[in-house]
């Protein structure tokens, strides 16, 4: 996995994507997550093809952090299978992903 990732996820709410944001950071498994909507999902769940509304929680992390960050989504998602994608950050700034690294080590 990369050093650096952006984790999504997708909620039916805009308070519950801002609880989730909240909770990312809170547990220092992100350094900050940004909540942005509300979107148009069209998927097939049960075999059947549905559209809801949603909204994205985008966080950024490390990848040695996605196994605490996915388990940290799902004690708050409401879902029974919540979307939980880790895409790599090519590059970005040496001070930006220094604070990323910073902010989801463990010590305070």
């Amino acid at each position: 996995m990369s050093d650096y990732i952006q984790v999504i996820t997708t909620i039916d709410t805009r308070e519950r994507a801002e609880a989730i944001a909240r909770h990312l950071v809170a547990e220092r498994v992100a350094a900050c997550a940004q909540v942005s909507g509300p979107i148009t999902s069209t998927y097939r769940w049960n075999d059947e093809i549905a559209t809801d509304e949603e909204w994205y929680c985008i966080a950024k992390s490390t990848g040695e952090t996605f196994t605490r960050l996915e388990s940290a989504i799902r004690s708050v998602h409401t879902y029974d299978e919540p979307e939980i994608i880790a895409v790599p950050i090519a590059a970005g700034s040496n001070g930006y992903l220094a604070w990323v690294t910073a902010s989801v080590s463990s010590a305070p």
